[in-house]
């Protein structure tokens, strides 16, 4: 893995010019007591675990189900993932990593936290933390256990490093016993971590 440049993305104790101001605007709105810090705590964590992901699990979920669809995203995922009406700012460059039961794909970004916001949303707080970038690199799968699960030993691990120009995402592999199942179904499987790498789909049980 190559050291890559992310020019602003890291000057600021690790904060984006976007993530500054927001940090900024946040401040000034509490201090006038226009929004509630714990209100404010929870639309974040909403944006970061829910909003956001659904929009790349619905990607997910019509390449498990559309074959063309799945070829258009593998090729460029960028005007695929617009398909669906996801774009805009950190998203401009995205490239999708298809999983198989020979290799698993996990991302990283070790110089900050690039992360492709139009299908992920915010990055959750781990993903910027400095144990999890050096881990990543060092010993993915140690990482893996420390998210709860093993890969075969039969699988390889590829970890790759998200800069200011490239953004990833993870297509999982479907999980089996889903024949048939529509989009909406499938989307409710995926998991904002499966489509970081750090993480698998839900089980069909687990949402039936």
């Amino acid at each position: 893995m190559t050291a890559h440049d992310h020019h602003h993305d890291h000057d600021h104790s690790d904060l984006s010019e976007t993530e500054l101001r927001v940090r900024a605007l946040e401040s000034i709105l509490t201090e006038k007591g226009y929004v509630d810090p714990a209100a404010l705590d929870l639309l974040i964590e909403t944006y970061e675990t829910k909003v956001g992901p659904r929009n790349g699990a619905r990607v997910v979920a019509r390449a498990w189900a559309d074959p063309a669809f799945r070829a258009r995203l593998i090729r460029d995922a960028t005007p695929a993932i617009a398909e669906l009406g996801y774009a805009g700012r950190q998203g401009e460059h995205i490239v999708a990593l298809e999983n198989t039961p020979r290799l698993h794909n996990m991302v990283v970004c070790t110089l900050c936290s690039c992360y492709p916001w139009p299908v992920l949303g915010l990055p959750p707080v781990w993903y910027k933390s400095a144990p999890y970038r050096s881990k990543a690199v060092k010993d993915p799968r140690g990482v893996l256990r420390d998210f709860g699960f093993d890969l075969p030993e039969g699988t390889d691990i590829r970890v790759w490093d998200s800069t200011a120009e490239i953004r990833y995402l993870v297509l999982p592999m479907r999980p089996a016993g889903t024949e048939g199942w529509s989009e909406e179904r499938l989307a409710e499987l995926v998991t904002r971590d499966s489509m970081i790498g750090t993480g698998l789909p839900k089980h069909p049980h687990e949402v039936a």
